[in-house]
């Protein structure tokens, strides 16, 4: 466990601390937007109770909660450590919830959520949407929501600059559900710089509102994910790298993060008070696929033997992480806390 966390405290984040603050920041609350690998609850939250996701049933929630509460993950997430790590309860997803709490934190992410508008990925013949809410619907729950959160402008301005603002990650699902059609990668490389618009107007936004400190992570090596593993299989050997993952998918994860890091330089520049910090998912994962005995996890796949506990493994299903992967990202915002 030790060497996990020293690995993601010296990888997973490239941080950028562009002030002169050097001192902690004392954030009040977390507010939260993105798609499964942040929603502590909010897809189930807006499900027909007749037609429920599978992330109302077990395995998920089976180690840390012993029961399914709506995050796509055996366990806690990343969000659920950082706002352990903060001192917060557990941030409440918004949708759906009765009599919850939003002082420390609200979540807006939601399970299957694209950057994109559901019209636009229609327009392509994409039509694989497992929620219609988008980034953009999101970002205008939490502005409907000001006035029970935080009361007078000046209130809210106030909570919105003091909160740590998760902007995802997002953007991998308008990815997922064109991969999953089978379309073509050269299709799905025109999306890149319409989901990198959208993340970026976000944040641009939230800062009109109040927003300081912005964390912002990046893509996946989706081509070590177990689903593309198996919808693309291929008796091509030159196809996989020495992990097995294939190339050409990890090439397009890489092109989608050297356009969003470019991206964020640009607002630092237009915005050189405000604190945007890029979390490099990539290659923390991808040593994680390379080497998951080496960092305590079993195998890259989820277990055939009962007896073995999902949370040594990397994906806890055919897509999703394990609580151990999501647990070390704690550590790495020590580098900037």
């Amino acid at each position: 466990m030790k060497k996990l966390l020293s690995f993601f405290l010296s990888t997973l984040f490239l941080l950028t601390v562009v002030n002169s603050e050097t001192t902690c920041r004392n954030f009040k609350s977390i507010i939260s937007f993105g798609d499964s690998i942040a929603d502590t609850g909010n897809l189930l939250g807006l499900s027909d109770p007749n037609n429920l996701p599978k992330v109302a049933f077990p395995p998920y929630g089976e180690t840390f909660f012993h029961h399914p509460t709506g995050r796509f993950s055996n366990g806690r997430l990343i969000i659920d450590f950082i706002a352990e790590f903060l001192g917060f309860p557990l941030v409440p997803p918004f949708y759906g919830s009765q009599n919850a709490n939003f002082e420390k934190g609200v979540n807006f992410a939601v399970g299957g959520a694209t950057a994109l508008e559901p019209s636009v990925l229609e327009e392509r013949g994409i039509h694989f949407a497992y929620t219609n809410v988008s980034l953009g619907v999101q970002l205008q729950s939490f502005k409907d929501s000001l006035p029970n959160l935080c009361g007078s402008p000046t209130d809210c301005r106030d909570m919105i600059e003091n909160a740590l603002i998760l902007m995802g990650e997002i953007g991998g699902n308008d990815y997922n559900y064109p991969l999953f059609l089978g379309k073509p990668i050269e299709e799905i490389r025109e999306l890149v710089p319409l989901v990198i618009t959208t993340i970026s107007s976000a944040i641009t936004e939230l800062i009109s509102m109040g927003g300081r400190t912005f964390l912002v992570p990046g893509e996946f090596p989706i081509g070590c994910a177990v689903i593309y593993l198996t919808l693309y299989k291929t008796p091509n050997k030159e196809a996989y790298d020495s992990s097995g993952c294939l190339k050409w998918l990890n090439e397009f994860a890489v092109y989608h993060d050297d356009q969003l890091q470019a991206e964020l330089n640009k607002l630092r520049k237009l915005y050189p008070h405000v604190n945007i910090i890029y979390a490099d998912y990539y290659n923390a994962l991808l040593r994680l696929s390379q080497e998951p005995t080496k960092f305590g996890l079993a195998f890259l796949t989820l277990p055939t033997e009962p007896t073995r506990p999902r949370s040594l493994f990397l994906f806890a299903n055919r897509i999703i992480h394990s609580i151990r992967v999501h647990r070390q990202t704690l550590a790495c915002l020590l580098r900037f806390w």
